[in-house]
């Protein structure tokens, strides 16, 4: 590590001696001065790691040096040293951007205590978080093929978005890439977990809570306690997502976190119909034969009954209310128009809302070249999710839901996952379009990235002829035909997609909301 250099301005530094002569010895290289003028001349003249600055100096002060050593350098950590802790001088300090403050009389072990914290924090931080994966890594792959009840797999899957947050800030490829490599074991695990037990969770078999547990499970007990609910579902969020958007609730609610299996496939017409009518998609293509055609492939459409779908089900379930609103926001144009809507709702006893955001930025991603370099990866794409929910009107609806007496249940409907390797899969013009499932007559694939679904009522899948059958793609593969084959495998390969079977695109944050 290159030698750190430490600026010490006090006026009685020859009584430090001991103090500089101690850093020293630990690979420090420390410039001492006496005042304020001496110190601004040497920090323009050459760069230090750290400034050490005596609040009480004849001559300019500490905070006006602190003042003047910020507009040179505003980067440059300055630990302000003390004589009393003055609350009113801390404040002043921390406004002009102190980063740390020391009180006299100060031993050698505490200067070198503050400039570690502030220099070597990040390479200590990155040693032990380094240990501590390999730690957790190896005990998750001890239990990866031992995994019996899916409460197992919701575990590894917060463990693993845990490690998604801790990791990117190092911004180090090499833990990066292990990492990579563990959550592609994992759900090459996953996806083999999911095809033997699905048809069983289903049948209502041992099964985790589901799509079409979603408003029994959550909404409806606010509702029959006679709470007002606002029920908001973000298309497409994950849950390493939910991570970095739930510090910026947690100063306005308590917050709490629970966790469902989208049903399959991971896609709006299916996982977001199964969420508001309760049912699963065979049942529902039953009920509107019209809409759910072999031809038909269109989300908007085909999630055209939510509203209604919702109100049937919530009667079903003996929650009689007297009205329900449901708002649809597509874009920022309609999300602009939310305070204005939402002054109209009185006291409506169920609010539900679905923010499509998301959804545009993961579809938007693979058509715009521009949105492909702001997010090159998944990090920077959890990072652009904030950076829109940060500044959105749904966070400023949040907080102002967060004064009044009223719950939230917030959820997503399905996640998205990075797709890397083509699978090849045989169809007509017939078959439906998405890349991570599809539908058709006489489908058939490569099975080592995907599920070929050859009895559609198994999966409690719609049936549209006496040849459909449904393909699922895997773990981080998505389907493409032999015609063209490596012209779609180069534009498709590293594109956000959904509709198959993964933890990211299958296990979901539930958010139970109530303002502080």
């Amino acid at each position: 590590m290159a030698e750190r250099k430490v600026l010490w301005i006090d006026d009685e530094i020859e009584l430090l001696r001991p103090h500089i002569i101690f850093l020293e010895e630990r690979g420090y290289s420390v410039t001492p001065v006496t005042n304020g003028e001496d110190a601004i001349c040497l920090i323009e003249q050459q760069p230090f790691d750290v400034v050490l600055l005596d609040e009480m100096m004849p001559g300019s002060d500490g905070l006006t040096v602190l003042s003047r050593i910020k507009e040179l350098a505003a980067s440059l950590p300055v630990v302000m040293v003390t004589k009393k802790e003055e609350e009113e001088l801390m404040e002043e300090a921390i406004v002009k951007k102190a980063t740390d403050f020391l009180t006299k009389p100060v031993n050698p072990s505490q200067v070198l205590s503050v400039c570690k914290r502030i220099l070597e924090a990040k390479q200590i931080r990155k040693e032990r978080i380094a240990q501590e994966y390999a730690s957790a890594a190896a005990r998750v792959r001890s239990i990866l093929s031992k995994i019996t009840h899916w409460r197992g797999w919701i575990d590894i899957y917060v463990t693993i978005c845990q490690w998604d947050i801790e990791i990117e800030d190092l911004r180090d490829p090499a833990l990066e890439q292990l990492h990579s490599d563990l959550k592609r074991e994992c759900n090459v695990q996953f996806a083999k977990y999911v095809e033997q037990n699905y048809p069983l969770w289903v049948d209502r078999k041992q099964a985790p809570p589901l799509s079409v547990d979603v408003v029994p499970r959550f909404l409806a007990p606010a509702l029959k306690n006679n709470r007002r609910v606002f029920f908001i579902v973000i298309d497409c969020m994950r849950l390493d997502q939910w991570f970095c958007l739930e510090p910026l609730l947690s100063e306005f609610f308590t917050i709490n976190r629970d966790y469902y299996y989208s049903i399959l496939p991971t896609a709006t017409p299916y996982s977001r119909n199964a969420i508001f009518s309760g049912i699963f998609p065979q049942e529902l293509a039953q009920r509107y034969p019209n809409d759910w055609g072999m031809d038909k492939d269109d989300e908007h459409s085909l999630n055209r009954y939510e509203h209604r779908l919702l109100d049937t089900q919530l009667e079903k379930l003996g929650c009689h209310l007297r009205t329900t609103r449901y708002i649809k926001v597509f874009d920022a144009t309609g999300a602009a128009d939310l305070p204005k809507r939402l002054s109209s709702l009185g006291s409506v006893p169920l609010v539900s809302m679905v923010f499509n955001l998301v959804d545009l930025l993961v579809h938007g991603r693979s058509k715009s070249e521009i949105l492909l370099q702001i997010t090159p990866d998944e990090a920077a794409f959890r990072s652009l999710t904030k950076s829109w929910f940060a500044h959105s009107a749904l966070l400023e609806m949040l907080r102002n839901i967060a004064e009044t007496d009223t719950v939230v249940v917030l959820t997503s409907d399905h996640g998205s996952i990075l797709s890397r390797k083509a699978n090849v899969v045989y169809g007509d013009r017939h078959t439906s379009v998405s890349l991570r499932y599809k539908y058709g007559n006489n489908l058939n694939c490569d099975t080592r990235g995907a599920i070929l679904i050859k009895d559609p009522e198994k999966f409690k899948l719609p049936r549209f002829g006496p040849a459909t059958n449904f393909i699922l793609a895997k773990e981080d593969y998505f389907l493409v035909y032999p015609t063209g084959f490596h012209e779609y495998e180069r534009r498709y390969r590293q594109s956000l997609q959904h509709g198959g079977i993964s933890l990211e695109e299958m296990i979901l944050p539930v958010i139970v909301m109530k303002g502080k």
